[in-house]
């Protein structure tokens, strides 16, 4: 199938019909912020939030090593708690970005700071309880003493890494109102105090655990040698469990043969459109994102398109990812999963466009499951690599040479170990 054919296919596809309906639902998010001012006075009992459940943790990271850690709690919303914590089930439901941002400003921070992120031991206090709720596999009830009102505020990072986080209010106190459920697997990486934080992430991994579920474990001092667990801060807990899972996945492809033909794959969700490119050879990797003027990271309309990258070759890279961030690290795990599941290896090069829609930042989940979901259905193929390259700029809004000149694999060039020197 040519890339025209297959744009006019999947313009019409079921994907494309639930991106309108996304499109389609509206909320206003200062109302919203009033509306949990409201819920919050009716729900506080006193100084204490009873009955409320929490569905996820946040680790600050300002003043690290004294960061801010909170329980999140969906003040008014207790029953769907579940759906207030970032998963893969968001992308599933079409969520747009107003219904992240409302999901995320109905999550109170109940928050405490702490004099050390050292945690080995600490299954206590309020410190105890928010781990508790970490290595839970479902919300937890609970109840807290509040030391004043909320600060009815939202604050969206620096970022495209961790979602935005809601109002924050200090926690005096913490109880847990249940005995949380801990599956196993989590069970038995806590009681190996050898077992270094890799192994036990990619274990969990390999026992069904999504990422999702396991940064939020890590994040809360509960993986790694007993001696070396320590509080992560959520926006590096995120990136550390994709690049960690995404390094088990790199080393499990790369003896598969290679694809037998230069596919292209796309998706489009919440203002960002993905091509993906995949063709014979051994493993390599490449972002592009390009990010109009008007977007959330390229605010100034008269900016120009803001071009980024960031690849790697057959032996992975050394050093931190400098242009694209998180986003590099969710997407190549969406494109090895895909590898895996085919038993196959090749090369890989997505292109990020991220247009004026994307008004708001919503974390780097939508990167992970868009590309996750661009596999799924039909896709186009192309005689070449230079071939699917130059197919895919005649939709993108920069020039093929722009492309070439921003892209080590759009331009041809070919990766050595020098590269990662």
């Amino acid at each position: 199938m040519r890339l025209d054919e297959y744009m006019d296919l999947e313009a019409e596809g079921e994907r494309a019909k639930r991106r309108r309906l996304a499109q389609e639902k509206s909320y206003d998010i200062l109302d919203h912020l009033e509306q949990f001012q409201h819920r919050f006075e009716e729900t506080v009992q006193g100084d204490s939030l009873f009955g409320s459940v929490s569905p996820s943790i946040f680790v600050g990271t300002s003043n690290y090593p004294n960061v801010s850690t909170g329980i999140l709690s969906p003040v008014g919303h207790e029953e769907d708690a579940a759906q207030f914590e970032t998963s893969a089930g968001w992308y599933d439901e079409g969520v747009s970005i107003d219904d992240v941002f409302q999901r995320r400003t109905s999550l109170l921070n109940s928050n405490q700071t702490t004099n050390s992120v050292e945690v080995h031991d600490a299954w206590d206090g309020f410190l105890g309880v928010q781990r508790e709720v970490a290595i839970a596999d479902r919300p937890v009830s609970v109840e807290i003493g509040l030391d004043g009102t909320p600060d009815i505020d939202f604050d969206v990072t620096e970022n495209d890494i961790a979602t935005p986080t809601g109002p924050r209010a200090r926690a005096q106190s913490a109880d847990l109102a249940e005995n949380p459920h801990v599956p196993r697997p989590v069970e038995k990486t806590l009681e190996d105090d050898d077992w270094n934080a890799e192994g036990a992430m990619n274990y969990l991994y390999r026992r069904g655990f999504d990422v999702y579920e396991i940064n939020t474990i890590l994040s809360a001092g509960a993986l790694g040698q007993g001696k070396n667990r320590k509080l992560v801060p959520t926006r590096w807990s995120i990136t550390a469990v994709d690049d960690t899972v995404g390094k088990f996945l790199r080393g499990g492809i790369r003896t598969n043969p290679s694809v037998n033909a230069v596919e292209i794959h796309r998706e489009e969700f919440l203002g960002n459109a993905f091509w993906v490119i995949l063709a014979p050879g051994d493993w390599e990797y490449e972002l592009v994102e390009l990010k109009a003027p008007g977007s959330v990271w390229n605010p100034d309309p008269d900016a120009g398109m803001w071009l980024a990258a960031d690849r790697e070759g057959f032996e992975g890279r050394t050093g931190y990812v400098e242009e694209t961030a998180g986003a590099y690290h969710a997407s190549r795990l969406g494109v090895l999963e895909h590898l895996r599941e085919r038993g196959r290896q090749g090369k890989a090069l997505v292109v990020r466009h991220v247009s004026d829609d994307y008004w708001g930042p919503v974390g780097v989940w939508q990167v992970r499951e868009s590309i996750r979901n661009a596999f799924d259905g039909d896709h186009a193929e192309a005689e070449s690599f230079a071939a699917a390259v130059g197919q895919v700029a005649e939709y993108l809004p920069v020039s093929l040479g722009d492309l070439r000149r921003k892209s080590t694999m759009a331009s041809g060039l070919q990766m050595n170990l020098a590269d990662f020197s």
